[in-house]
């Protein structure tokens, strides 16, 4: 009877344990799986561990390894989950190869959100600063000012950085909005609190779940009536935002007037 393939990363990860070279370390997609980073969907489907080894010792070369060869500083990994692993933050660097500015993006704000942060602003420009590979160098200092802890979701993310991009003002993340009165309206994703306009991205769960449904009705309803504008997007306009860019930027000129 043919053996079973190991499903899940925590077990593949502690199946290879046995041959980990060395000063090995998982590392890349691999690390940032373990420590929840939301990646793009196409590198959460994959089944290859990431293997990073020390400098001085040939990249492991195996079935169902991506080996790498780096310099890898005491600094750089830790013991956790069993086994070692590189850092919430060498694994950030490492990332800034394989995703695009604003996915880099989206990772380093769930990093360091205020709920339950990983690491820091402080220790991720240090880790850049101190980063061994210049690949990705680029993509990691452009994405340093564009990191933001109030962020609370990926896609948050990816609007605000497409927004920014287009040499729009940068919108206030997760602002909290109350009426003339005092009463609190909602706390808005993305926001230009002076024009009253406000931006929230809609996933699906939006649309399937009908309590949620309805009560995005009441709560949009409840910005109209405090004289706010809110424009809502959806993944369609993640993966073309050239028209949603146009129309908010007419939007804002609009209401500037």
């Amino acid at each position: 009877m043919p053996r079973r393939p190991i499903v899940y990363l925590d077990d593949r990860c502690r199946a290879f344990l046995v041959r980990m070279p060395p000063g090995g370390v998982y590392s890349h997609t691999t690390a940032a799986r373990l420590y929840s980073m939301p990646l793009p969907l196409s590198m959460t489907s994959h089944t290859e561990l990431h293997v990073s080894s020390p400098a001085s010792r040939r990249a492991v070369d195996a079935r169902g390894i991506i080996g790498h060869s780096t310099l890898l500083r005491a600094q750089d990994w830790d013991r956790r989950f069993g086994y070692p692993v590189t850092t919430p933050e060498r694994t950030w660097c490492d990332l800034a190869v394989m995703v695009t500015l604003a996915e880099l993006v989206a990772v380093g704000d769930k990093l360091i959100a205020r709920r339950l942060p990983q690491t820091t602003p402080v220790d991720l420009a240090r880790a850049v600063d101190e980063y061994p590979s210049r690949r990705g160098i680029r993509n990691l200092r452009r994405a340093l000012p564009l990191l933001n802890e109030r962020a609370e979701s990926p896609r948050e993310s990816l609007l605000r950085v497409a927004i920014v991009l287009a040499g729009l003002p940068e919108p206030t993340v997760n602002r909290r909005v109350f009426d003339s009165n005092g009463k609190f309206l909602a706390r808005v994703d993305l926001s230009y609190p002076h024009l009253k306009l406000s931006m929230e991205y809609q996933g699906d769960h939006h649309r399937a779940d009908r309590a949620q449904w309805r009560k995005d009705i009441a709560r949009t309803r409840a910005l109209q009536a405090a004289g706010w504008t809110e424009l809502q997007y959806t993944q369609d306009d993640l993966a073309r935002p050239e028209s949603f860019l146009a129309e908010l930027r007419s939007m804002i000129t609009q209401l500037s007037n």
